[in-house]
C-alpha cells in the first residue's frame, strides 16, 4: 500500500498556535508494514470520518531502518507498529483490520495464530479463525495459572477459575488451557495506543489517595503510575516492550539494552490528538497537548477538556461548522458538570466515597488532557462482570470463587462470574476481579471500538453504556454533545 505524502505548511490551531511541519496524509488508505523503511516524520496526519488525527514526534524525522519499532524482530513477521498504526492513533481499530484482512488475508502478519487468532491452534487461512480480532479487535492475551511472578515462580491467589463458556476453543484447549502441560487462561483485549506517555506515566501523588497504599516503584525504585496497562501486569515501558516482544512478536533471545532504549525514546516522544473536524476546522490538538503537563487533576476552578469549552471559530465559519463546535463545547461542560450516581462499582464506591456517590464522568476521568486518572484508576464498572457485562456469547465466561477466609468482591460476594479476570490476574484478590485500568480518552476517532473488551462499538454505544450501567437518564441532546465532544478528542 503507497501512502500518499504531502508537506503541510502551517495548520493553524486553536489558540493561535501553528505548526509547521512536514506530515504524511493517509487519505484513509495508508498502512504502516514492518520493515518498509519509510521515514517516519515529525508529524503524521490520517483523515478519518470525524476529521484527521495527527501524532507529532518530539524526535524529529526518525529513520525506521533497523529501527526496533518498525523491525520485524520476532518469526511471525510483525513490528510494533503493525499494531500500533499512527492512522489509528498508535493503536488499530476494526475497519484497519478488516482492511487488511480483504487486501492480504491470512498472509498478513497482523493474523499471526499467537494472538490474532481466537487460538493458536486454528487455520491461520481460514476467516472463521479470526472472529474476535475482525469483529472486536480483540488479540488474545494468554496469562498463566496459577498467577507467576517475575521469576516464573507460582503464587497464590485468593480464589479458583472454572470455565463456563469458551467459544474460542482455547481455554478448555489440551495445548492452551487450564488442563494442558503449561495452565493459561485465555483473555481477549484491545490494544492499548502507544502514544501521549507523558500522561499515561505521570505520577500525580506519591500514593493511591483511593487506598492510601504507596503507589509501585520500578526496579530503580522510582515510584510509578500503575496505568501502563489494561491489568497493570507490567509497569514500565522497558518491561512491556519486553513482554510484547516475547508474546506478540515472538521474539526468540532476548532484545539489546540499545533497542529497547529506541523504543521508549520513540514512544515517549509521541503525542496523539484529533486535530481537524470534518470540515477541516482546527481543533486543540496534539502540539497544545505536547506542551501541556502530564499529571495534573482537574477541579471546579480548570475543568478537564476546557480548551473545547470556548471554541475558537473563524469568521468564516458556516452555521453547521459553529454549531458542531457549540455542541463540543456543551459536552465538554457535561463531562465535569453533569452528575449521576454511581453505585456499586468496585475501585470507586468501594474506596471510601460512599455508595452511591454522586459525581461526574471526570470524577475518574480526571486528568487534564489525556482523561484517564490520576490516581491508579483501575475500575469494575461492569463491563466483564455480571450481571453488568454486555451478552457476550463470542466472548469467554470464567466462574471465579473466591476461597474462605479471602475478602470477597465488595458487591459481587464470592462467586463471581466475568468475560476477564482483568486487575484480579495481578493481584490474585477477589475484590479486584474485573478491573480495569482507566483508557486515556485522545485520537478516539482513529480506533474504534472502544472499551478493552471492544464492547462499544461506536462513541454512541460508548454513552448508552454508561447511561445504562448508571441510569443517567441522559437526554438525546446531551449523548450528541458528549458524543461530539470525544469526536474532537
Amino acid at each position: 500500500m503507497k501512502l500518499l505524502h504531502a508537506t503541510l505548511g502551517a495548520l493553524a490551531l486553536a489558540g493561535g498556535v501553528a505548526l509547521a511541519a512536514e506530515a504524511v496524509q493517509y487519505a484513509g488508505e495508508g498502512w504502516w508494514d514492518a520493515n518498509d523503511g519509510k521515514p517516519f516524520p515529525q508529524a503524521v496526519t490520517a483523515a478519518n470520518e470525524n476529521g484527521k488525527l495527527t501524532t507529532l514526534n518530539a524526535s524529529g524525522p526518525t529513520d525506521t531502518k533497523g529501527h526496533p519499532f518498525f523491525t520485524s524482530l520476532g518469526n511471525n513477521g510483525r513490528a510494533c507498529v503493525t499494531c500500533h498504526q499512527p492512522s489509528d492513533g498508535m493503536s488499530i481499530g476494526v475497519a484497519s483490520i478488516r482492511k487488511r484482512w480483504d487486501e492480504a488475508g491470512a498472509k498478513d502478519p497482523l493474523f499471526a495464530t499467537i494472538d490474532g487468532a481466537d487460538c493458536p491452534d486454528k487455520p491461520r487461512e481460514d476467516k472463521a479463525s479470526h472472529t474476535l480480532l475482525l469483529d472486536r479487535g480483540l488479540f488474545r492475551i494468554a496469562l498463566p495459572w496459577p498467577r507467576r511472578d517475575a521469576a516464573g515462580k507460582p503464587l497464590q491467589s485468593d480464589f479458583t477459575i472454572e470455565v463456563v463458556r469458551d467459544p474460542t476453543g482455547c481455554n478448555l484447549s489440551s495445548r492452551y488451557g487450564l488442563a494442558s502441560a503449561d495452565p493459561h487462561i485465555s483473555v481477549y483485549r484491545r490494544p492499548r495506543p502507544a502514544t501521549n506517555m507523558k500522561y499515561i506515566l505521570a505520577v500525580g501523588f506519591p500514593f493511591d489517595p483511593k487506598s492510601g497504599l504507596p503507589l509501585l516503584s520500578d526496579p530503580q525504585g522510582k515510584m510509578v503510575s500503575e496505568a501502563l496497562m489494561a491489568d497493570s501486569r507490567w509497569l514500565t515501558l522497558d518491561a512491556q516492550a519486553r513482554d510484547a516482544l516475547r508474546g506478540h512478536l515472538q521474539m526468540h533471545g532476548d532484545p539489546s539494552p540499545a533497542q529497547i532504549r529506541q523504543i521508549i525514546d520513540f514512544e515517549s516522544g509521541l503525542t496523539t490528538a484529533q486535530s481537524a473536524d470534518k470540515w477541516g476546522t482546527p481543533l486543540p490538538g496534539p502540539e497544545q497537548l505536547d506542551k501541556a503537563p502530564g499529571g495534573m487533576l482537574q477541579s471546579s476552578h480548570s475543568p478537564i477538556f476546557k480548551e473545547f469549552a470556548a471554541p475558537k471559530l473563524p469568521a468564516s465559519a458556516t452555521p453547521e461548522q459553529q454549531e458542531f463546535r457549540a455542541s463540543v463545547a456543551r459536552g465538554a461542560k457535561l463531562f465535569s458538570q453533569r452528575q449521576f450516581l454511581v453505585k456499586d462499582t468496585a475501585g470507586i464506591n468501594s474506596m471510601g466515597f460512599g455508595n452511591p456517590v454522586r459525581n461526574s464522568c471526570a470524577m475518574c476521568h480526571n486528568m487534564h488532557g489525556s482523561g484517564i486518572d490520576v490516581a491508579p484508576g483501575r475500575i469494575d464498572i461492569g463491563n466483564a462482570n455480571e450481571p453488568f457485562a454486555q451478552p457476550s456469547p463470542d466472548l469467554p465466561l470464567f466462574k471465579l470463587v473466591c476461597k474462605a477466609g479471602a475478602k470477597p468482591h465488595p458487591y459481587l460476594g464470592r462467586v463471581i462470574y466475568t468475560q476477564d479476570p482483568g486487575y484480579a490476574m495481578t493481584t490474585g484478590r477477589c475484590e479486584d476481579i474485573g478491573k480495569i485500568m482507566t483508557q486515556q480518552m485522545r485520537g478516539l476517532s482513529g480506533r474504534a471500538p472502544y472499551f478493552s473488551n471492544g464492547s462499544a462499538t461506536d462513541l454512541r454505544e460508548l454513552v448508552e453504556i454508561y447511561n445504562r450501567r448508571y441510569n443517567i437518564g441522559f437526554t438525546e441532546q446531551e449523548k450528541t454533545d458528549l458524543v461530539n465532544l470525544m469526536k474532537a478528542l
